[in-house]
């Protein structure tokens, strides 16, 4: 097995749908060549521990690779990219979500290899929680760095409202299942070292969700509000718009199924 150990920087912005901040992967190789894996939000701690740690290593940043637009992962683009003019910014494009970073993408596609710290990196397309979402698989090591996809003791939001899909989000954690990958490297929370069982846990997770929500249809419960409410109940009131954008990804899987319908916002089986 390759040796493989990617600095974790915290990208220092705790809050209700982060945790304790973000995760950022400081690649470095042996001749000075450095890679980040997502770029945080543009906070002067992270900005000031990634050139601390550049400057002791004697390395360069070359490339930044975002596995998603959302702003706890591609925010700080800008200020690293003031930072480090040389760096290159890459990730899998959605034009209307990049924009507004104002930085120079470089695009990725599904199967890119991705030479960051002269290391190997496979790009893998893994639509779900967003519809740019990528991981980054380091074949040599087994690692995977997973963004958004999965956490620790944690699920994940289908942020349906802004392009988020549940057959989507499934389809990519079956695809990291058949690599069969030694070490998860996720965005928010601890490093995962038993994969297999992390990834059928989300799976079986998401299956008990959409139980839930074919219970609370059953049961009359007709609106995504009334619906969040039945099965998310006692949920602290910051992490309710999170909970209404998974059930409403849950009926719109449903509906695809046909196993669901909805009519002027009101939903039925």
């Amino acid at each position: 097995m390759t040796r493989f150990e990617p600095q974790l920087l915290t990208a220092h912005n705790p809050g209700p749908m982060t945790g304790p901040g973000n995760n950022t992967y400081l690649l470095i190789g042996g001749e000075g060549s450095a890679g980040l894996i997502d770029a945080g939000v543009g906070e002067s701690a992270h900005l000031e521990e990634l050139t601390w740690t550049l400057d002791a290593r004697s390395a360069r940043l070359e490339r930044v690779l975002v596995t998603h637009g959302h702003r706890d992962h591609a925010g700080g683009a800008p200020a690293i990219a003031a930072a480090f003019p040389e760096a290159v910014f890459t990730k899998y494009p959605w034009p209307e979500e990049d924009a507004q970073y104002g930085v120079a993408w470089r695009s990725a596609g599904d199967g890119d290899v991705i030479v960051a710290a002269e290391e190997p990196l496979t790009a893998l397309h893994t639509p779900g929680h967003s519809p740019d979402h990528m991981a980054f698989w380091h074949r040599p090591s087994g690692t995977i760095f997973t963004g958004d996809l999965v956490a620790q003791g944690s699920s994940v939001m289908i942020h349906w409202s802004r392009g988020g899909d549940l057959a989507q989000y499934l389809a990519s954690l079956e695809r990291l299942l058949t690599l069969a990958p030694r070490r998860l490297l996720p965005a928010h929370g601890p490093a995962i070292d038993d994969p297999r069982t992390v990834l059928l846990g989300y799976l079986e997770h998401r299956r008990q969700r959409e139980r839930q929500v074919l219970d609370a249809l059953r049961a009359g419960h007709d609106t995504v509000q009334a619906i969040a409410e039945s099965i998310y109940d006692g949920l602290a009131p910051a992490l309710m718009p999170a909970a209404r954008e998974n059930v409403r990804a849950h009926l719109e899987k449903l509906r695809t199924d046909g196993r669901a319908a909805n009519e002027d916002g009101r939903w039925t089986l």
